[in-house]
């Protein structure tokens, strides 16, 4: 479980994060769901998460420390532009079909489990930036399970905007959580460095 092996797995999570996105972010903007619209933006800051994990993987404890913090600020970008889909959901409640939803989140709730695997083995390594990233697939996997969730209430028990929408606003507070818990362990990380 070196260096070697944590950048190995850090880019393939980039590369599915990346990949899903799109697929997500497609069947969200068709179907109108705002819990795929908060996961699609989600895997894109995934992403972009693992990308600057790798850049910073050969820098010093002090200097991931500091990448680990803004990280924790990016972690907010998908809350605010999910309040925003929330916001126009709400003024206009029209369900998401509901088989594109419970499918589109299977299919994310694949990729992040495949993510959370791989990266639970370096969870501990490299401090902020490993946690960050595993924190996020984690996360990201409970997410997929509410997606689908709400397609199911809504295909069979209430067809309604409101079991999507009150999912990606769950969504928007887990990435403020994982926010102050990444923000956290960097700023031990810097602390113990300074």
């Amino acid at each position: 479980m070196g260096e070697a092996g944590l950048r190995r797995a850090v880019a393939l999570v980039a590369a599915l994060n990346l990949s899903y996105f799109g697929v997500e972010f497609a069947v969200a903007v068709a179907i109108g769901s705002v819990s795929l619209f908060a996961d699609s933006i989600d895997f894109l800051e995934d992403a972009s998460i693992n990308l600057l994990i790798l850049a910073a993987l050969g820098w010093r404890a002090r200097n991931r420390a500091r990448v680990g913090m803004m990280l924790a600020a990016i972690l907010l970008v998908p809350g605010l532009a999910t309040l925003w889909t929330a916001w126009e959901k709400f003024n206009a409640p029209v369900p998401p079909q509901a088989l594109a939803l419970s499918l589109t989140g299977l299919g994310a709730l694949a990729v992040n489990l495949a993510c959370a695997v791989v990266l639970a083995a370096y969870r501990r390594q490299s401090g902020s930036l490993t946690r960050a990233a595993f924190l996020s697939a984690r996360n990201d996997a409970v997410a997929n399970v509410a997606i689908v969730t709400a397609g199911l209430v809504t295909a069979f028990l209430w067809r309604s905007a409101w079991p999507d929408l009150l999912v990606g606003l769950g969504i928007a507070a887990m990435n403020a959580d994982a926010a102050r818990e990444v923000w956290e362990a960097a700023r031990e990380e810097h602390r113990a460095e300074a």
